[in-house]
């Protein structure tokens, strides 16, 4: 499974609880791994990590069965398929809805399935990352509750708030 997980929501959650259903291990690729503090990528590497990893022990389930791998900033092309084989043990299935991403791995002769649908329209990162920087606390309905304590502790709010005003131009945040 490759996501940005900025941050890590329920339909990241849904789509491991799925993956976990079919497979008896599966490897979690954090991608963007070495980009932080921006507007699109406000959580450090070891952040969403901590994220995905309270998620899950908070759902119960057995970590040993998740392997989290990071994969650095690339650019979109036949290099990303070499690197995600780089860094993750092997792995047969990749679950993506990216189709920039579902066409290379296809390309190379991998199954690539899209996770189930679950609320989309609001299970974004964009969507939550905006309603963080907008003041508004709606974005907890979109994030378990451990996800939404670790934010809190390591001022994730905050730090969305100032990236929105202070990279994005024009950007008003109203609480």
């Amino acid at each position: 499974m490759i996501a940005r997980f900025q941050p890590f929501h329920y339909g990241h959650l849904h789509t491991v609880e799925h993956c976990l259903s079919a497979y008896s291990e599966i490897v979690v690729v954090i991608g963007m791994a070495s980009q932080s503090h921006t507007p699109e990528n406000p959580f450090t590497t070891g952040e969403r990590i901590e994220m995905v990893r309270r998620a899950l022990k908070w759902r119960g389930y057995d970590l040993s069965r998740v392997i989290t791998v990071t994969l650095p900033t690339l650019e979109v092309s036949k290099v990303a398929v070499h690197y995600v084989k780089l860094y993750s043990p092997a792995f047969n299935v990749v679950v993506t809805l990216n189709p920039i991403i579902r066409r290379l791995f296809v390309e190379e002769g991998y199954k690539v399935i899209e996770p189930p649908p679950f609320n989309r329209e609001m299970l974004k990162g964009s969507v939550i990352r905006r309603l963080m920087a907008s003041g508004s606390s709606e974005w907890r309905n979109y994030v378990p509750p451990p996800v939404a304590e670790f934010i809190d502790e390591i001022g994730g709010v905050e730090r969305v708030r100032a990236l929105y005003t202070e990279r994005l131009p024009g950007y008003h945040v109203t609480a």
